[in-house]
């Protein structure tokens, strides 16, 4: 049977988790050339790269295999510690999570461990279209996803969907839009908000209804749903945004819904490794419960 040295895996982990192998080796707190000969020893051991030496350095399927084996023995580990009362620190969740998500029901349903200093949580922020890859790289233990189906090894629970409108200002509807809704040759002028270039869902919103493709209006790049609110609100452009983030705002009349005939759905699931501890089973149980109160 194979034995794997178990430092060679806290190696691939700090390098993948730190994105560098100079930070990796301050981390461990070896030098930068140990780091790369654990990293080459773990592959001869594998017999195949795990690594893909790029900037960041990302996992080869086999490195990805390795990494969720390692975060799943370092949560046997805490679990055990905390079944023999023995004192670790404070245990590391690694999550993936859209912004969305983020900012409205997500923290809430972790309030019970945060509020008394019981996980550190390590947030990977994607898209909801890519926030699975997190998963299966073997970074996170958890991911909330747009994708329905589960990977081998976990499972997927249905949250509810986020339910996106299309807002701006008034000023921004009034200077752009006539005060009307808008027209096609309108919206070539009009600046947009997307979170990333991967940001199908905004691209793929205007293509259906407007017949526009990225690249035939102004669009601003914004890696924070708290930025999308600012600047909407701010009139410096309108975007589509979570209904749960902004209710009060359409309410006081600080943003208008631009399109409220066209209003969007998107669903959302909780994706989590089966081999999980007692503490992310009671984090998932949460989201999941949580989830399902605020989503529509």
């Amino acid at each position: 049977m194979m034995r794997i040295d178990y430092n060679l895996l806290k190696a691939l982990h700090a390098v993948v988790n730190l994105q560098s192998f100079e930070r990796a080796a301050q981390n461990l707190a070896v030098s930068q050339s140990a780091v790369s000969q654990r990293i080459r020893h773990l592959e001869q051991l594998m017999g195949e790269p795990v690594l893909v030496r790029s900037q960041p350095p990302r996992c080869t399927a086999m490195g990805q295999q390795l990494l969720s084996h390692y975060q799943q023995v370092q949560q046997l580990e805490q679990q055990l510690a905390q079944r023999l009362d023995v004192q670790q620190g404070c245990p590391v969740l690694p999550l993936a999570v859209n912004a969305d998500s983020l900012a409205t029901w997500f923290l809430p349903a972790l309030d019970p461990w945060l509020r008394n200093a019981q996980i550190q949580l390590q947030l990977y922020v994607e898209n909801e279209s890519q926030t699975w890859r997190r998963l299966i790289s073997g970074e996170a233990l958890g991911a909330v996803t747009k994708q329905s189906k589960a990977v081998n090894g976990a499972f997927s629970e249905p949250l509810g969907a986020l339910t996106y409108l299309c807002v701006c200002s008034a000023e921004f509807q009034s200077r752009y839009f006539a005060g009307a809704k808008p027209t096609k040759e309108q919206l070539k002028q009009a600046p947009a908000i997307a979170f990333d270039p991967h940001d199908d869902m905004h691209f793929n919103y205007i293509k259906d209804h407007f017949d526009l493709s990225a690249g035939d209006y102004p669009c601003h790049i914004v890696r924070s749903s708290e930025a999308f609110v600012a600047m909407a609100c701010s009139g410096y452009a309108y975007c589509l945004i979570a209904r749960q983030q902004v209710q009060p705002l359409l309410d006081n009349g600080t943003l208008i819904n631009l399109l409220p005939e066209l209003s969007l759905k998107v669903p959302l699931y909780w994706h989590c490794w089966q081999f999980s501890t007692h503490l992310m089973q009671a984090v998932s149980e949460s989201l999941i419960t949580n989830a399902r109160g605020c989503l529509d």
